[in-house]
């Protein structure tokens, strides 16, 4: 029986050297707060199952994005039981692909994680004087001040993200509390609301508030950003969310007018026998990547 290899998109080793590849995929199968459906610890694997399924030739822009080389790290789980603690273990993990310039691909797991990789970004930037803006496409604004008794919780990564003075700006939100909404009005944070998705000026407020951010952009998507119709796999779907093709649209933008320099895919929690979010996350890392290689030309 002839080797397949185990990593994304069944690349081959010459595509998927460490040393030369632009781009480096890091699973995180980290689940620790979860709060209502579990099971994105299973997340990365699934995401990694499915791209070996994709075609590797993209039709939008009639390119072969693997060829720019991209790495498959193994997974790599925190040794902590502390959550502050374990998300500082992949805050170090993630620094160390960042500093020697690699786009960092991070595959959750959930959407806690989130801080410690925009921290590590922080880090590599600041040490060059260079400062950093997140995207964050979700369907929850994350902006607690703590949840269920730990402010390191998924419902309260973009509050601690905020509160680092990183500038962000977040597109698909359709579910917050109370208190949240007062945060995000106080500090005046730009926001696309879910409700807005349809808008057919949509494109062009995206370009404008991607134009107050700096050049440098740490992307998080989770997964729950999309309707649950075509993402039933995640654990708090929310209705009316993003659709394929317009969100790709914005991807599209964001990677022509910034340089995005790591980004994550969280929140997939696979439900069995049923692959079409598995196979639709691993095709958005690798639309993400189409993009990162032609704005690179």
């Amino acid at each position: 029986m002839p080797y397949l290899p185990t990593n994304y998109a069944l690349l081959d080793a010459e595509d998927s050297r460490y040393d030369d590849a632009r781009a480096v995929i890091l699973p995180l199968p980290f689940e620790r707060t979860t709060s209502y459906g579990k099971g994105t610890v299973d997340g990365p694997a699934a995401i990694l199952r499915a791209s070996k399924a994709m075609e590797t030739y993209d039709e939008e822009l009639r390119s072969e994005p693997y060829r720019m080389g991209i790495a498959t790290l193994p997974p790599f789980s925190p040794e902590a039981h502390d959550l502050e603690e374990a998300l500082g273990e992949i805050r170090a993990e993630a620094r160390r692909h960042l500093e020697r310039g690699k786009l960092l691909v991070s595959l959750g797991g959930e959407h806690s994680l989130t801080s410690a990789l925009v921290f590590a970004a922080r880090d590599v930037l600041e040490a060059r004087d260079e400062a950093l803006g997140v995207v964050q496409l979700d369907a929850h604004a994350d902006l607690r001040a703590e949840f269920e008794g730990t402010p390191w919780s998924h419902a309260a990564v973009m509050r601690r993200i905020v509160e680092a003075g990183l500038p962000t700006l977040a597109v698909g939100i359709r579910s917050l509390s109370a208190p949240e909404a007062r945060f995000l009005d106080e500090h005046d944070l730009p926001t696309l609301w879910g409700h807005e998705l349809d808008d057919p000026d949509l494109d062009e407020r995206f370009e404008r508030a991607l134009d107050a951010l700096p050049e440098r952009i740490y992307l998080t998507f989770d997964i729950d950003y999309f309707e649950p119709a075509l993402v039933p796999a995640t654990g708090t779907p929310e209705p009316g969310g993003g659709q394929w093709y317009p969100t790709l649209r914005l991807l599209r933008t964001l990677f022509e007018q910034k340089t995005v320099v790591a980004m994550d895919l969280v929140e997939l929690a696979p439900i069995g026998g049923q692959p079409a979010s598995d196979f639709l996350a691993a095709k958005l890392i690798y639309k993400c990547l189409a993009y990162l290689q032609a704005s690179d030309r």
